[in-house]
């Protein structure tokens, strides 16, 4: 049943609007300059003293080229020197926060990503991990989920045999799209046999998962040549499949000025494209997880959603939501109880701080009864499509349809529009309205009337 989506265009058109993907609520729009080092520290030693397990992310934000969609922050350079006076500082920041940390405080969770972090050549990789051996309680192999995003034209099989020696389990690969067309137009040429040489190489050396990154809505991308990809990529047998809307931010994101709008496929064939790459992914036994994401039915989110103990972080969705989480690099973001706080996203900014024994953490949040109320909400609706809300309201003290009498008519519309069941109980998100779950979220959403200028992608 979690697995089922009916689509439902009239539906799709009426409720497929911009807004927050809530790996964190607050979202990171929300964050303010009045948080900083002490604040991170201080959240630190309630981690530490409630011994509580850690999940790292290391940010590497190097790229050799461009990709002209990309929105995520990263250096384009091709002097890989410059990973050298990175990695100093990255060295220092890990010092400053590890001596926060408890030795019984495990590392269930690690990820490397980017950027590139195979930009770093073999030694570099091995530096890094030595340094987080060396300053946290990092597992034994196979214990923990140690991930890292491969850039296919960036590695190899010594690379990827590497990465198994060091500890990591579990690899994303960046492919977007295998249309030479498509690639020209993002400058990202990539070849199947680039990808597949990475797949194979990670299955004879037993990661355990393979996740493969696509994007829809790309320039030149056309239902039928969407479609090709889906089913290359298919044949690869990924354990888990992002399927992402690219959202077209000029104004935003530099890089996709070099987009030219026209060739952005249209509204309809982006509906087109995502509808038949459900209908691929279902009919080859992948379940919809929810916001993009897709398993196989033995996948640990796929299980995990299945009992009730899927959560979603600033890593997406995840098994291992109750790790506090701490971000190391620039723009790195850190969730360590109720504290969300992220680094500079500057380079020069991020590198002068730790050259001075400063950590660099420049904004956040502190989480406020109403936001973990709400947060509770969101994550609940999000990871199981469904929520007990009377148990909800026992659980924060509240009476749950007082509490959102505001957000009531919405979810009364909601219901009659068939997104939703809505009872004395229970919400459940049906069928129809999983594909568009953020736009229920977003019913819940404290700060969201409040924002003019932010831009956020479509639900669909």
């Amino acid at each position: 049943m979690l697995d089922a989506i009916h689509w439902d265009t009239d539906l799709i058109r009426r409720y497929d609007q911009a807004g927050p993907r809530y790996t964190s609520y607050p979202t990171a729009v929300q964050f303010n300059g009045n948080i900083g080092s002490f604040d991170l520290l201080h959240a630190l030693r309630d981690s530490r003293k409630a011994n509580r397990p850690l999940s790292l992310y290391v940010h590497i934000p190097f790229c050799a080229n461009i990709c002209y969609y990309c929105a995520c922050n990263k250096v384009i350079t091709k002097d890989r020197s410059r990973a050298q006076v990175y990695l100093d500082r990255l060295e220092r920041e890990i010092e400053l926060i590890a001596a926060h940390v408890g030795p019984g405080q495990r590392v269930e969770q690690l990820h490397f990503g980017g950027g590139t972090p195979t930009f770093l050549n073999h030694d570099e990789l091995r530096r890094v991990m030595a340094l987080l051996r060396r300053h946290f309680n990092l597992l034994e192999d196979g214990a923990g989920d140690y991930s890292i995003e491969i850039d296919p034209r960036e590695a190899d099989w010594p690379t990827m045999g590497l990465l198994r020696e060091l500890g990591f389990n579990r690899v994303s690969l960046g492919v977007q799209d295998l249309d030479p067309q498509v690639q020209r137009a993002i400058n990202r040429m990539q070849s199947l046999e680039e990808t597949q040489a990475i797949v194979e190489a990670a299955r004879t050396l037993q990661f355990k998962s393979v996740n493969i990154d696509l994007i829809y809505g790309l320039p030149l991308q056309t239902p039928e040549r969407f479609a090709s990809t889906v089913e290359a990529i298919i044949k690869l047998q990924p354990d888990r499949l992002s399927l992402f809307n690219y959202a077209h931010l000029p104004e935003r994101f530099m890089p996709q000025r070099r987009i030219n709008n026209h060739d952005l496929p249209s509204p309809a064939d982006k509906l087109h494209m995502l509808k038949h790459s459900i209908e691929q992914l279902t009919e080859a036994g992948y379940r919809y997880i929810g916001m993009d994401h897709f398993a196989l039915p033995d996948d640990e989110l796929a299980v995990a959603q299945e009992d009730g103990t899927l959560q979603r972080n600033f890593q997406g969705y995840t098994t291992h939501g109750h790790c506090d989480l701490i971000g190391l690099g620039v723009s790195a973001i850190s969730q360590v109880g109720d504290l969300y706080c992220q680094n500079s996203s500057d380079l020069a900014t991020y590198q002068q701080q730790l050259e001075h024994d400063q950590l660099a953490t420049q904004r956040g949040l502190h989480c406020n009864d109403d936001d973990r109320v709400r947060r509770d909400v969101i994550r609940r609706l999000i990871c199981d499509f469904e929520l007990d809300h009377a148990a909800l309201g026992r659980r924060h003290g509240i009476d749950f349809r007082t509490y959102f009498q505001e957000a009531w008519p919405l979810l009364e519309q909601m219901r009659d529009d068939g997104l939703i069941t809505l009872d004395e109980q229970m919400i459940s998100v049906l069928p129809a309205g999983r594909l568009l779950v953020r736009a229920v979220c977003m019913a819940f959403d404290h700060y969201l009337p409040q924002q003019t200028t932010q831009r956020y992608s479509r639900v669909i």
